[in-house]
């Protein structure tokens, strides 16, 4: 193994939650110039987050539920769009090529006469 890979300055830090106010005093390398009094009475550094355990949409059970069925409706619906697009470009140069056979046709007979 490699020696002195991993940090040997470990101390207890208090994390907390931007968004509830939630505090957790755990051991944590990260250097910060705040502090806190936690419930002991000791102060330890204090480090801000924005999303901790207990405001995670996925820990709290508040994460939003797919609809799947708009999904497959929203997939089916461009695909028959996309489909109608094909088909009118198809058309279209069906009939341009309609046109273009009817001027040929025309300037032969033009010329046989």
């Amino acid at each position: 193994m490699k020696r002195d890979l991993h940090p040997n300055n470990y101390r207890l830090v208090v994390f907390e939650d931007l968004n509830n106010g939630f505090q957790l005093l755990t051991r944590s390398t990260v250097l910060t110039s705040e502090t806190i009094k936690w419930e002991d009475g000791q102060e330890y550094p204090l480090i801000k987050v924005h999303v901790s355990s207990s405001s995670h949409p996925f820990f709290t059970g508040e994460e939003k539920i797919l609809d799947i069925e708009g999904r497959v409706d929203k997939f089916k619906a461009r695909t028959e769009a996309a489909q109608k697009a094909k088909n009118q470009r198809v058309n279209a140069a069906k009939k341009q090529a309609q046109r273009k056979a009817i001027k040929i046709e025309k300037a032969s007979i033009a010329a046989s006469e």
